[in-house]
């Protein structure tokens, strides 16, 4: 059975249930098990099967003490009619490449994939202490769309709270009122002074605060847990769109079994791309994965001198979503990279946190970078892309999907090996964007740049994304970053 630890140690011995419930390791870090990759996926009749299938297929390998039952009742649950497009993830021709839609879930993000499972995977794990009164507050920063798909699966869900951090005037108008207008009792919104970074490096240390941890659980029974890609729940799921993309192209006869595929992948917190890591992990075909940044380029620059220094500026782009300087998810990365080393793992972390900037062996760079490609766009090469992908192919690109269009038209096409470009965000979360790029008019609301999108492009705006426009605005809240623990304590106080 896997048993899971922190990528700084190994004193923990966890079921896949115990981690996904604590969210984050004693030590700060994140939880893996090192028996990834001893059972592998078979491919062999990946044609054909649905996503469903697939998914069960996956995640047994991965969360091994879910009964098979459990399992299938979370999968069946998680992408059913709330989906717009029964494949779940498409992937669909775009010229000489293909695009895989990772937005037809109810938030218009690829966020869904996870956020609709995670819940349901939360709801079958059991208190460490066996409190029976327990309930679980997720605290959750985002850069834009995690926060919204993970209000969506967690509303109303029982036994838990929600409470999410977003950076604030930092996401687009359409992600704002996403999360503003939810529905639900148990769930709560805040807008924070500061940037997405800062957001996030505050809710690691909250989990951190053993004496808030200590109140909390004392005086209401709750135990904090995240909802972000540090969540292994969160991260396992996406593992899943890789392999359905690989048995679409079986069935499109662009591959044949064991044929290999590129996968470009716009990524700010790198958890959409380590998925990919984890599924070559188990077995599937993957040549290169290439990580796409916007003018954040902390994850280029680390991959192509093997430094990574967040002690740069941040700039605030069209591509909100990716704006981060402190990608969570490498964490994990280097750990297995570097054949499973607690030690120099917590050593660069400590130094990230300590000097903001940490530098691996030569060694290890190399060995990253035979299989991480990278690139990065400008916010002008993004609005080209933008404009360019539909003059020539008739499709419309978000702004994150773009600058990872941008770096695949950067590299040199390989004819035997397909290249499948995640799309991780519908157009119509950022439309007033779009409509600039493509010479639309933009200068009205966002709804309004909806209906000029949809007009011109014929394109068809999401139903919950339109509807935004009549929605009540629930929360209005804003605190400084000093105050997000007392925040996190009034939530818990009303669950």
């Amino acid at each position: 059975m896997n048993k899971f630890h922190s990528t700084r140690s190994t004193t923990d011995s966890l079921t896949s249930k115990q981690a996904i419930r604590k969210g984050i390791a004693d030590d700060g870090g994140l939880f893996v098990t090192d028996e990834l990759g001893e059972r592998l996926v078979p491919i062999d009749d990946l044609a054909g099967r649905s996503y469903q299938q697939i998914a069960y297929d996956v995640l047994s390998v991965l969360l091994d003490d879910f009964t098979e039952e459990e399992l299938k009742a979370c999968i069946t649950k998680a992408y059913g009619p709330q989906w717009s497009d029964e494949r779940i993830t498409p992937v669909k021709p775009l010229g000489q490449d293909w695009v895989m839609e990772l937005f037809h879930g109810p938030t218009s993000a690829f966020k869904d994939v996870a956020l609709q499972i995670l819940p349901r995977f939360m709801a079958r794990t059991t208190p460490a202490d066996g409190d029976p009164d327990e309930k679980i507050m997720i605290v959750t920063a985002t850069s834009g769309d995690t926060g919204k798909a993970a209000l969506a699966g967690f509303a109303d869900a029982e036994g838990t709270g929600i409470t999410v951090f977003y950076p604030q005037g930092r996401v687009s108008r359409v992600q704002e009122l996403q999360m503003t207008t939810q529905q639900g009792s148990n769930v709560n919104v805040c807008a924070v002074e500061g940037n997405f970074d800062d957001a996030q490096s505050t809710v690691k240390k909250i989990f951190g605060d053993r004496d808030l941890t200590a109140r909390l659980e004392k005086d209401a029974h709750v135990a904090l847990s995240s909802a972000n890609s540090i969540n292994v729940g969160r991260l396992v799921p996406q593992v899943v769109y890789y392999f359905s993309a690989y048995a679409q192209l079986l069935e499109q006869q662009a591959v044949n079994v064991g044929d290999p595929v590129d996968f470009v992948v716009p990524t700010g917190n790198f958890g959409d791309v380590l998925a990919g890591y984890y599924a070559k992990m188990l077995g599937l075909p993957v040549r290169q994965l290439v990580v796409a940044s916007d003018r954040n380029n902390v994850l280029f620059d680390f991959l192509t001198t093997g430094t990574y220094n967040r002690k740069r500026p941040f700039y605030e782009t069209i591509s909100p979503s990716m704006d981060i300087l402190i990608s969570s998810n490498l964490e994990r990365m280097l750990y297995y990279m570097s054949e499973k080393d607690p030690r120099l793992t917590a050593y660069l972390m400590n130094d990230l946190a300590e000097w903001g900037a940490f530098e691996v062996p030569p060694e290890l760079l190399a060995q990253i970078r035979r299989l991480f490609a990278t690139g990065w766009a400008d916010e002008d090469q993004v609005r080209r892309m933008i404009a360019e992908c539909f003059s020539e192919h008739g499709y419309v690109l978000d702004p994150h999907t773009a600058c990872g269009y941008f770096v695949m038209q950067q590299m040199p096409a390989d004819p035997g090996v397909p290249r499948v470009l995640l799309s991780t965000a519908s157009p119509y979360k950022f439309p007033r964007v779009v409509n600039e790029a493509l010479g639309l008019k933009h200068d009205g609301t966002d709804f309004e740049c909806m209906d000029e999108l949809s007009e011109k492009t014929g394109t068809e705006i999401p139903p919950m994304l339109r509807s935004l426009e009549t929605a009540d605005v629930r929360f209005r809240d804003c605190v400084e970053i000093s105050d997000m623990g007392h925040y996190v304590e009034q939530c818990a106080d009303r669950l």
